[in-house]
Formats: structure tokens, sequence, C-alpha cells
């Protein structure tokens, strides 16, 4: 294969879920959940290629794909050269997988029984497992806990072991399921690094994320997941640039529906979304006339109730990106019941 090759490559790949919708006690009826739905992808060897969107946009459907834990409806998908469907052992030889967390570990054993366990499974010979296991170990100083059992091990210790696991068969392509998710700011920062050397070394990382800072800082480039399809894809400041000639503004308060239904209805807004969290309230506000609009943006805010805290203007980032696109924030769970 080429050096030019894209390490994957994603046809028109679809995944409908059937599900039961209840209509009373004792009725039933079949529902089709479009999961994915046409994605087209190409990622190139050497890239930190980011998957991002909130939950349920559709990420992990699409990485259990890739990895042949779930097969597509329809489409096809090929990693390293390999076809997903009809040369599994071959696509999964190329992987290394940090799927669900610490969920993919067994607890009763050590973290070293657990890395010599995956290395087996990967058909490693023990010498080499052995090296490879204390390889990771060094790497992510897990020295003081490897030996004990996984059960006695804080959520931020397992995420590291499970982050070792996947790098036990020394694969060409990582793909890292929310790899930061549970993790202190320290551990996470530490982890990032880690990932940056290995795209040095040469392995190719895919990143799903739904913490669109830590894509900025992280990835070459970016697909926007939302609802089943992509929405965007480029380099980050690439599809930043689109946005550039807007301005953003985010105001922080305690800013009720009415005042938020008011703001919408303002001329020169492009985009605008709310998130509210404990009670704590963000307005995000993309529009061409950042000048113009805010004193009716003020006003609109406070005639209907509103108490601002914070008014400041904001460089555009991935998520204002998603902002524009979808008219919502990545808080927002898409999961369809």
């Amino acid at each position: 294969m080429s050096s030019d090759e894209p390490i994957v490559k994603i046809r028109d790949l679809c995944k409908t879920y059937l599900s039961k919708e209840r209509l009373g006690l004792f009725r039933s009826r079949q529902k089709a959940i479009e999961a994915l739905k046409g994605v087209n992808l190409d990622i190139c060897r050497g890239e930190i290629f980011g998957l991002l969107g909130p939950n349920g946009a559709g990420k992990t459907t699409l990485i259990k794909c890739l990895t042949t834990l779930l097969l597509p409806t329809s489409g096809s998908i090929q990693v390293n050269g390999y076809d997903a469907q009809r040369e599994e052992d071959s696509v999964r030889a190329s992987i290394g997988c940090m799927l669900m967390g610490e969920r993919g570990l067994y607890w009763k054993l050590t973290g070293r029984e657990n890395l010599d366990l995956f290395g087996a499974l990967y058909h490693l010979p023990p010498d080499a497992r052995r090296r490879r296991a204390q390889d990771i170990v060094e790497l992510l100083s897990l020295g003081e806990i490897v030996d004990r059992a996984v059960e006695t091990y804080s959520s931020g210790q397992k995420m590291k072991l499970a982050f070792g696991k996947s790098l036990i068969n020394d694969a060409p392509l990582l793909v890292l399921d929310e790899p930061t998710n549970t993790l202190d700011v320290p551990s996470a920062r530490e982890l990032r690094a880690i990932v940056r050397d290995l795209n040095r070394q040469g392995h190719t990382v895919i990143y799903t994320t739904h913490q669109m800072a830590e894509a900025e800082e992280l990835c070459d480039r970016v697909a926007i997941v939302d609802r089943g399809e992509v929405i965007a894809l480029g380099a980050v400041q690439e599809l930043k640039a689109a946005l550039q000639r807007d301005g953003v503004i985010r105001i922080s308060g305690v800013i009720p529906q009415a005042a938020f239904a008011q703001v919408k209805r303002l001329e020169h807004i492009r985009e605008v979304a709310l998130t509210t969290t404990q009670g704590q309230a963000e307005l995000r506000v993309v529009t061409q006339q950042p000048r113009l609009l805010l004193p009716e943006l003020i006003h609109a805010l406070y005639d209907n109730g509103a108490l601002i805290q914070d008014i400041a203007p904001a460089q555009v980032t991935l998520e204002d990106v998603f902002v524009a696109l979808t008219v919502r924030t990545l808080a927002e769970d898409t999961r369809v019941a």
C-alpha cells in the first residue's frame, strides 16, 4: 500500500438500530433509529484525527463499526488496506483500542495481568508481551499500582490502565474514545502529551471527544458529527476561519427562557444558543455586527428578567462552529430513545 493511501477509508456507512416504541401497557411497535447516515471519511496516515460531537451524535457507533465490534447496515470500511467485514482479524491487529474506558478491564486481575492478558489476545509471545507491558508501566508511571487488583484503583487510575491496554500491540492506528474522561486536569494533560509523542513516532490517532477545547489543542483535522452525519470536516483553523468574519458574544448570568426567546427575535443574529448548568446560564451569540447588536441585546435581556453577571467578546472556537451549524450546544444530548 502506498504511504499516501489513507489508513482509514469509510464510504457511505449507515447503521440502523431497531428498537421498540411503547404505545401502551401491552402494545409496542418497532422503531428504526438511524445512528449513522451515509458517512464518508478518509483518515490520513500520521495524523491525529478528531471525531467530535455531543452524546448521541453517532461517534461511538462509528468507532464500533470501524473496530469490527458492530456490523454496519450498509457501506464499507477499510483499515490499513484491509476490509473490515471480510478481513476482521487483520483489521483488529492494525488497531489499538481504548473503548468503554475502565469498563474494558478485568477488575479482579492486577494491572500487569490485564496487560499480559490483552497481549496474549493479540498473540504476542510471552517474552515480548512482558517487555511491552513493562514499557507501558514506565510510560504511564503505573509502577506503584500495577501489581494491585484493578478493583482497588481510582477511576483515573483505571482510565490510565485502559489507555495502556490500547498500546499493548503497538498498532499503527490508535482509536481513543473519550480517553480523558474522569481524569483530573494534570493527568489529562499528561495523557495528551503522550498521545502527541506517539503520533510523532508514527502512530495515526483517532480521538473522539465532546470537549472542543481538547480537540483544538490536539488534532490536525476534525470531523464534527451530529445526528449520525458528518456536518463539518477539515483542519481546526479552516473550520474556525469560516466564522472569523462573525463576532461571538458570551453572556453569563441568570437568563430565563422569555429573555432567550426575545434575543432570538433580534436582527443581525446569525446563531444563538443557551446553556444552563446548576442555575448558571451562558448565552452564546454569533453575529456579523457585534458592536451594533450589543445595546439591543442587553435591553432584550434586562427587559425580560435576565440578571447579567458578565459580558465578553470571545475568540471563535470549535464549539462556536458547532453552534453555527446546528443551533445547539454540545451540552445537549441528542440520543434517541
